[in-house]
Protein backbone atom coordinates (compact mmCIF):
# COMPACT_ATOMS: atom_id res chain seq x y z
CA UNK A 1 0.00 0.00 0.00
CA UNK A 2 1.36 3.41 -0.97
CA UNK A 3 1.31 6.35 1.45
CA UNK A 4 -1.49 7.92 -0.60
CA UNK A 5 -3.58 4.77 -0.45
CA UNK A 6 -3.02 4.51 3.29
CA UNK A 7 -4.17 8.10 3.89
CA UNK A 8 -7.27 7.63 1.73
CA UNK A 9 -8.06 4.33 3.46
CA UNK A 10 -7.90 6.01 6.86
CA UNK A 11 -10.19 8.82 5.69
CA UNK A 12 -12.66 6.31 4.26
CA UNK A 13 -12.61 4.30 7.52
CA UNK A 14 -13.17 7.43 9.59
CA UNK A 15 -16.11 8.48 7.43
CA UNK A 16 -17.57 4.98 7.58
CA UNK A 17 -17.39 4.90 11.37
CA UNK A 18 -18.68 8.41 11.96
CA UNK A 19 -15.33 10.02 12.76
CA UNK A 20 -13.84 7.18 14.82
CA UNK A 21 -10.16 6.39 14.37
CA UNK A 22 -7.90 3.58 15.63
CA UNK A 23 -7.62 5.31 19.01
CA UNK A 24 -11.30 6.13 19.42
CA UNK A 25 -13.43 9.11 18.37
CA UNK A 26 -11.55 11.80 16.47
CA UNK A 27 -11.75 15.00 18.53
CA UNK A 28 -13.00 18.19 16.91
CA UNK A 29 -10.33 20.73 17.81
CA UNK A 30 -11.58 23.64 15.72
CA UNK A 31 -14.40 26.08 16.29
CA UNK A 32 -17.75 24.98 14.90
CA UNK A 33 -19.92 27.87 16.15
CA UNK A 34 -19.30 31.59 16.28
CA UNK A 35 -20.19 33.85 19.17
CA UNK A 36 -20.60 37.28 17.58
CA UNK A 37 -23.70 39.40 17.90
CA UNK A 38 -25.55 40.21 14.68
CA UNK A 39 -24.11 43.76 14.40
CA UNK A 40 -20.59 42.38 14.98
CA UNK A 41 -21.21 39.61 12.46
CA UNK A 42 -22.35 42.00 9.75
CA UNK A 43 -19.49 44.41 10.47
CA UNK A 44 -16.97 41.56 10.13
CA UNK A 45 -18.60 40.34 6.92
CA UNK A 46 -18.49 43.84 5.42
CA UNK A 47 -14.87 44.27 6.43
CA UNK A 48 -13.72 40.93 5.01
CA UNK A 49 -15.68 41.42 1.79
CA UNK A 50 -14.00 44.80 1.35
CA UNK A 51 -10.61 43.19 2.02
CA UNK A 52 -11.28 41.03 -1.02
CA UNK A 53 -12.05 44.19 -3.05
CA UNK A 54 -15.79 43.66 -3.15
CA UNK A 55 -17.97 46.77 -3.03
CA UNK A 56 -20.24 46.61 0.02
CA UNK A 57 -23.55 48.42 0.55
CA UNK A 58 -25.81 48.25 3.58
CA UNK A 59 -29.60 48.27 3.32
CA UNK A 60 -32.81 47.46 5.12
CA UNK A 61 -35.80 45.69 3.61
CA UNK A 62 -37.34 49.12 3.01
CA UNK A 63 -34.25 50.57 1.28
CA UNK A 64 -33.14 47.47 -0.66
CA UNK A 65 -34.72 48.49 -3.96
CA UNK A 66 -33.18 51.97 -3.73
CA UNK A 67 -29.70 50.56 -2.97
CA UNK A 68 -29.92 48.10 -5.84
CA UNK A 69 -31.03 50.88 -8.17
CA UNK A 70 -28.20 53.17 -6.98
CA UNK A 71 -25.62 50.41 -7.45
CA UNK A 72 -26.78 49.62 -10.97
CA UNK A 73 -26.98 53.30 -11.93
CA UNK A 74 -23.47 54.01 -10.67
CA UNK A 75 -22.14 51.00 -12.53
CA UNK A 76 -24.06 51.94 -15.68
CA UNK A 77 -25.53 48.44 -15.77
CA UNK A 78 -28.79 48.45 -17.70
CA UNK A 79 -28.90 45.16 -19.60
CA UNK A 80 -29.20 42.61 -16.84
CA UNK A 81 -29.59 38.87 -16.65
CA UNK A 82 -31.25 37.46 -13.54
CA UNK A 83 -32.00 33.93 -12.30
CA UNK A 84 -35.57 32.62 -12.11
CA UNK A 85 -37.22 33.41 -8.79
CA UNK A 86 -35.08 36.45 -7.96
CA UNK A 87 -37.90 38.38 -6.22
CA UNK A 88 -36.00 41.69 -6.01
CA UNK A 89 -37.45 44.95 -7.30
CA UNK A 90 -35.24 46.24 -10.11
CA UNK A 91 -35.22 49.81 -11.43
CA UNK A 92 -37.36 50.86 -14.37
CA UNK A 93 -34.28 51.75 -16.43
CA UNK A 94 -33.07 48.12 -16.38
CA UNK A 95 -33.65 45.80 -19.34
CA UNK A 96 -34.05 42.51 -17.51
CA UNK A 97 -33.75 39.03 -19.02
CA UNK A 98 -34.56 35.95 -16.93
CA UNK A 99 -32.05 33.21 -17.70
CA UNK A 100 -33.54 30.27 -19.56
CA UNK A 101 -30.32 28.56 -20.62
CA UNK A 102 -28.49 31.45 -22.26
CA UNK A 103 -25.19 30.49 -23.86
CA UNK A 104 -21.88 31.84 -22.52
CA UNK A 105 -21.63 34.07 -25.60
CA UNK A 106 -25.10 35.48 -24.92
CA UNK A 107 -24.35 35.99 -21.22
CA UNK A 108 -21.21 37.90 -22.14
CA UNK A 109 -23.33 40.60 -23.83
CA UNK A 110 -25.03 41.64 -20.58
CA UNK A 111 -23.82 44.46 -18.33
CA UNK A 112 -24.21 42.34 -15.22
CA UNK A 113 -26.17 39.85 -13.17
CA UNK A 114 -28.22 40.33 -10.00
CA UNK A 115 -28.63 37.38 -7.65
CA UNK A 116 -29.27 36.31 -4.10
CA UNK A 117 -27.08 33.94 -2.07
CA UNK A 118 -27.45 30.82 0.05
CA UNK A 119 -25.06 31.79 2.84
CA UNK A 120 -22.23 34.22 3.58
CA UNK A 121 -19.25 33.55 5.85
CA UNK A 122 -18.12 36.59 7.83
CA UNK A 123 -14.76 35.15 8.91
CA UNK A 124 -13.56 34.59 5.35
CA UNK A 125 -15.61 37.15 3.41
CA UNK A 126 -17.08 34.35 1.31
CA UNK A 127 -20.48 34.14 -0.37
CA UNK A 128 -21.89 30.76 -1.38
CA UNK A 129 -24.50 30.15 -4.09
CA UNK A 130 -26.24 26.77 -4.26
CA UNK A 131 -28.34 27.15 -7.40
CA UNK A 132 -31.66 27.66 -5.60
CA UNK A 133 -34.31 30.08 -6.97
CA UNK A 134 -32.90 33.58 -6.97
CA UNK A 135 -29.35 32.26 -7.44
CA UNK A 136 -29.58 30.34 -10.70
CA UNK A 137 -27.07 28.18 -12.46
CA UNK A 138 -23.37 28.80 -12.05
CA UNK A 139 -22.75 30.27 -15.51
CA UNK A 140 -24.88 33.38 -15.02
CA UNK A 141 -22.79 34.57 -12.07
CA UNK A 142 -19.45 33.71 -13.67
CA UNK A 143 -19.70 35.04 -17.23
CA UNK A 144 -21.01 38.64 -16.87
CA UNK A 145 -18.32 41.10 -15.79
CA UNK A 146 -20.39 42.53 -12.91
CA UNK A 147 -22.20 40.63 -10.16
CA UNK A 148 -24.54 42.35 -7.72
CA UNK A 149 -25.38 39.94 -4.90
CA UNK A 150 -28.01 40.54 -2.22
CA UNK A 151 -27.30 38.88 1.13
CA UNK A 152 -29.81 38.84 3.99
CA UNK A 153 -28.56 39.21 7.56
CA UNK A 154 -30.10 35.83 8.41
CA UNK A 155 -27.83 34.21 5.83
CA UNK A 156 -24.59 35.43 7.42
CA UNK A 157 -22.70 33.00 9.65
CA UNK A 158 -19.44 33.47 11.48
CA UNK A 159 -17.45 30.36 10.55
CA UNK A 160 -16.97 27.93 7.66
CA UNK A 161 -18.31 24.88 9.60
CA UNK A 162 -21.57 26.77 10.19
CA UNK A 163 -21.87 27.41 6.46
CA UNK A 164 -21.16 23.77 5.62
CA UNK A 165 -23.89 22.68 8.01
CA UNK A 166 -26.39 25.06 6.41
CA UNK A 167 -25.47 23.82 2.94
CA UNK A 168 -25.85 20.12 3.79
CA UNK A 169 -29.19 19.80 1.99
CA UNK A 170 -27.64 21.26 -1.17
CA UNK A 171 -24.43 19.22 -1.04
CA UNK A 172 -25.37 17.23 -4.15
CA UNK A 173 -25.69 20.41 -6.24
CA UNK A 174 -22.81 22.48 -7.65
CA UNK A 175 -21.87 25.13 -5.09
CA UNK A 176 -20.16 28.39 -6.05
CA UNK A 177 -17.92 29.86 -3.32
CA UNK A 178 -17.07 33.50 -4.01
CA UNK A 179 -14.42 35.46 -2.11
CA UNK A 180 -14.33 38.82 -3.86
CA UNK A 181 -14.12 39.45 -7.60
CA UNK A 182 -12.32 36.87 -9.72
CA UNK A 183 -8.57 37.41 -9.53
CA UNK A 184 -5.26 35.69 -10.16
CA UNK A 185 -1.59 36.63 -9.92
CA UNK A 186 1.35 35.73 -12.11
CA UNK A 187 4.81 34.70 -10.92
CA UNK A 188 5.66 38.35 -10.26
CA UNK A 189 2.48 38.72 -8.13
CA UNK A 190 0.86 41.07 -10.62
CA UNK A 191 -2.86 40.87 -9.78
CA UNK A 192 -5.28 40.50 -12.69
CA UNK A 193 -9.03 40.61 -12.04
CA UNK A 194 -11.85 39.17 -14.12
CA UNK A 195 -10.01 36.09 -15.39
CA UNK A 196 -12.26 33.32 -14.07
CA UNK A 197 -15.40 35.29 -13.28
CA UNK A 198 -16.75 38.82 -12.69
CA UNK A 199 -14.22 41.64 -12.52
CA UNK A 200 -16.50 43.49 -10.08
CA UNK A 201 -18.45 42.03 -7.17
CA UNK A 202 -20.91 44.28 -5.32
CA UNK A 203 -22.73 43.01 -2.23
CA UNK A 204 -25.80 44.47 -0.56
CA UNK A 205 -26.08 43.36 3.08
CA UNK A 206 -29.71 43.60 4.17
CA UNK A 207 -30.58 43.92 7.87
CA UNK A 208 -33.58 45.24 9.79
Amino acid sequence: MTAREEVLARIEAALRTGGTGPDGPVPVLYRTHGDLSLPELLALAASRLADYRAIVRRATAATLAAEVSAALAKRGARRLVVPPGLDIELPAFAEVTVDDGLTPAELDTYDGVVSRAAVAIAETGTIVLDGSPGQGRRAITLVPDYHLCVVEASQVVHLVPEAVARLASAAARPLTWISGPSATSDIELERVEGVHGPRTLEVVLVAA
